[in-house]
């Protein structure tokens, strides 16, 4: 008999959850690094601000299908909008979401996607 695998405890394999900045804890020591990276370009006025762990509906033709938390969401100065997921090692789930949520969000106007390895 076919068993779905229990994903949940997939997407956090081999990442240890306690690495903090700001007070704020992230799931990897990558991810908290490329934070403390934004805080400097904040500071210096490169980028407008950012925020973390943003959750953005996978909708196709008006169905939710997912939702998706992207790591970092950065809204630059000309008003684009950057979202940035860092991986240092994907799953297959992981990677399908993502290719849905490229699929879905590439195309769009003052969106660009980045993923940090």
């Amino acid at each position: 008999m076919w068993r779905q695998k229990n994903y949940k405890n997939l997407v956090d394999y081999r990442n240890v959850k306690s690495h903090v900045y700001g007070g704020q804890s992230y799931h990897s020591k990558k991810e908290a690094s490329y934070a403390a990276q934004l805080d400097i370009l904040q500071k210096a006025g490169e980028i407008k601000e950012w925020d973390r762990q943003i959750e953005v509906p996978l909708i196709v033709n008006g169905i939710k299908i997912a939702r998706y938390y992207v790591d970092f969401l950065v809204t630059h100065k000309d008003g684009r909008k950057e979202y940035v997921e860092v991986k240092g090692w994907w799953t297959d789930y992981a990677r399908l979401k993502w290719r849905l949520f490229e699929a879905l969000y590439s195309k769009k106007k003052n969106v660009e996607l980045t993923v940090v390895k």
